[in-house]
């Protein structure tokens, strides 16, 4: 389960690194944002990168959201939306009651989306709260395959889909599909089908794809009726 956390950020192994003082530990996702040349990441593989270096700094402290947040740029939309599925779909997405955390995060994030924010925002419960780190590495290595398939898979294809209301309509759908995962969450990996809906738009808003955006409506009809479904099997 996600907790707080207030300790220094410290190399998982190796090198020495000087410990940082608690007002400096907040920097450390803006600190490696800004030694990215390359700005924000526009692939799944770099999301990745992103989350392992973070997590080998981190080494058995947290990482916190806040942090995450930084690393991963102030309109990691996308990067978010295809975090979190990945987590739930990987050994750490067993904790109980980490989907339904996840869920609410999205939900708050979606919401920005809607309203057109220009700069992300969490509230300090949420940005303190996170994974240790080595778990964090573990989630990037397990999920590295899947995804080196999307890098190659989804591209600027029908870029138009998009932006404009097409980007509030991603908003609402993954709202939505979040308000669903607290119920599947009692049932064994009933959860799957609403996080990977959500990876759909979360891959579409991070490199373009208006065809995969299109695709990723489909699913969110899908993951409803299949988890309304399945929840209706379960009380019957």
């Amino acid at each position: 389960m996600m907790s707080f956390s207030m300790g220094a950020v410290v190399p998982r192994t190796g090198r020495h690194v000087e410990r940082l003082e608690p007002g400096a530990e907040r920097s450390v996702g803006r600190r490696m944002a800004e030694n990215d040349n390359s700005g924000d990441p526009h692939s799944v593989g770099e999301v990745l990168d992103r989350l392992h270096e973070l997590g080998e700094k981190a080494g058995g402290d947290k990482v916190k959201l806040g942090d995450t947040l930084e690393a991963l740029g102030q309109r990691a939309y996308g990067p978010f939306f295809i975090i979190f599925p990945l987590i739930d779909i990987s050994p750490v997405g067993g904790i109980p009651g980490l989907p339904t955390v996840m869920a609410v995060v999205m939900i708050l994030l979606a919401v920005q989306l809607v309203l057109g924010r220009k700069h992300l925002w969490l509230p300090g419960f949420l940005a303190n709260r996170g994974l240790k780190g080595e778990k964090l590495v573990k989630v990037a290595d397990k999920t590295r395959p899947i995804a080196r398939r999307m890098d190659k898979w989804f591209h600027g294809r029908l870029p138009a889909l998009t932006k404009g209301p097409m980007v509030k309509v991603a908003g609402v759908a993954v709202i939505l599909l979040c308000l669903t995962v607290p119920p599947l969450e009692l049932l064994p990996f009933a959860s799957t089908a609403p996080m990977a809906a959500i990876m759909a738009f979360g891959i579409a808003l991070l490199v373009r794809d208006g065809a995969l955006m299109i695709v990723a409506c489909a699913l969110s009809v899908g993951a409803a009726v299949l988890g309304a479904g399945l929840f209706a099997s379960k009380q019957g």
